[in-house]
């Protein structure tokens, strides 16, 4: 096991990302490989772990200045085993190769986990949206288009929205690609709901990651009622996962962006929400309006000089990382059992670092990946996949109830795979098994292709 790592490892130096996602996944499925030689007579994990397709491609743009910009876009098409590469496109500064492989990796296995018939890829771009104008964003989305539409389609590779690709962005990509295509397909989801978007799509990785937590819950005979959480991150996820624990009888404390923090004691109401969606979608402004805006708010700066995120250090039942990779770290998971926090649940992707894993398995808080917590986004891309397909579009209430049964359905898998493989109540173990062995059946099936 530790050869496949550092023949990866020596292959591909330097990302670190990549490197652990593998490594995470490589450690939960090692009981899977023991037990069953001819995975590993077939190397099953190193075809895994090597992408179908890696596309990277330069994204010209002319800012409003009349300056020509240069930034770097990329597809990472990592398994098509179960159907057409799925996954979304985020547009941040940080994005580079390493991390849109280990996006993808982990997409594989998320996908798995829904039920539904879609591979793993991810994409995205080092473009920054923040701060730019609509007119800047749209040229550069045609741009970044422009080269992207050779290698995705309907029945091939469907891209979605992630960090810094909401509905406006899915907008101007999706009106190039048909521009380019000449046809209306379902080749985007997260679409407007008005041409070909699914209702709750918008909120259902934060929904789905308060289901995933609720039927974690369940398992110890409790509910969210009254249940104290933090969440990171204030963009898509972070609200939605705010609106559901609000509706679900929880109490939210924290909200957070990239300058720092608010901790609301009195708790953020569905008013104090509705605020913060204005401030976050509408205006683009900081997290810190809100504590001007609020009475008894604590307002925290970022501090890059600490080893630890404060966000993460307030007494609380529950914590919710909707933000990014590796935002908790070991001392923020020291920190979190400390305070008596009973469960962790990941609306981010890889939010938590191996350490900071550990220590929560160790503790027996229970721990929800993102695999299979954050799941419920392209769940749903699934369901617009879907209605697109059959042209036409269900009901709110039905999507939800779909979007519900899902995660059940994960939860209900992740226990079942842990349990079989000697680890009962890990849930990282579970997701990353129940979705290896799906992939992996798929894989041997359709021969050494």
């Amino acid at each position: 096991m530790n050869e496949i790592v550092d023949r990866i490892i020596n292959r591909d130096p330097g990302e670190k990302e990549f490197h652990q996602a593998v490594g995470e996944v490589l450690e939960s499925v090692r009981p899977v490989l023991e037990r069953n030689p001819e995975y590993r007579r077939q190397r099953v994990f190193e075809r895994l772990a090597e992408p179908e397709r890696v596309v990277m491609f330069r994204v010209p743009w002319q800012d409003d200045r009349g300056e020509i910009q240069i930034n770097r876009g990329f597809r990472v098409q990592m398994s098509s085993a179960i159907g057409p590469y799925k996954g979304g496109l985020r547009f941040h500064p940080s994005v580079t190769l390493s991390i849109m492989k280990f996006l993808a990796f982990e997409q594989v296995f998320k996908n798995a986990l829904t039920t539904l018939p879609m591979g793993g890829g991810k994409g995205g771009s080092d473009f920054d949206p923040k701060g730019k104008s609509d007119n800047e964003v749209m040229r550069f989305c045609q741009s970044f288009m422009q080269e992207l539409f050779r290698h995705i389609g309907h029945d091939t590779d469907v891209p979605a929205g992630d960090i810094g690709v909401g509905a406006r962005e899915i907008g101007y990509l999706f009106g190039t690609y048909k521009k380019l295509n000449n046809r209306f397909t379902g080749i985007l989801t997260g679409k407007g709901v008005n041409w070909g978007g699914s209702l709750i799509r918008p909120e259902a990785t934060g929904y789905g990651c308060v289901y995933f937590a609720a039927e974690m819950l369940a398992t110890r005979h409790q509910t969210l009622e009254g249940k104290r959480c933090l969440i990171s991150g204030s963009g898509n996820v972070a609200q939605f996962t705010a609106e559901k624990l609000i509706t679900l009888g929880a109490k939210v404390l924290t909200l957070s962006d990239s300058s720092g923090y608010v901790y609301d004691e009195n708790g953020i109401d569905r008013d104090k929400l509705d605020f913060v969606m204005f401030l976050k979608n509408v205006r683009r402004g900081r997290i810190a309006e809100y504590a001007e805006k609020y009475e008894g708010v604590v307002y925290t700066p970022l501090d890059p000089t600490l080893d630890h995120n404060p966000l993460w250090d307030h007494p609380a039942d529950g914590a919710l990382p909707c933000a990014t990779q590796n935002e908790i770290n070991a001392r923020d998971a020291e920190n979190l059992i400390k305070n008596k926090v009973s469960f962790v649940s990941e609306g981010a992707n890889m939010p938590t670092t191996p350490e900071g894993i550990t220590l929560f398995i160790d503790s027996g808080i229970l721990y929800a990946p993102g695999k299979a917590a954050n799941a419920g986004g392209v769940a749903v891309s699934g369901l617009e996949m879907a209605q697109n397909s059959m042209r036409l579009g269900w009901p709110r209430q039905e999507v939800e109830d779909r979007l519900r049964a899902i995660m059940k359905s994960i939860h209900r898998a992740c226990l079942a795979a842990a349990e079989e493989y000697g680890t009962p109540g890990n849930y990282m173990n579970g997701a990353n098994i129940a979705g290896f062995v799906k992939v992996v059946e798929a894989m041997l099936d359709q021969g050494l292709v």
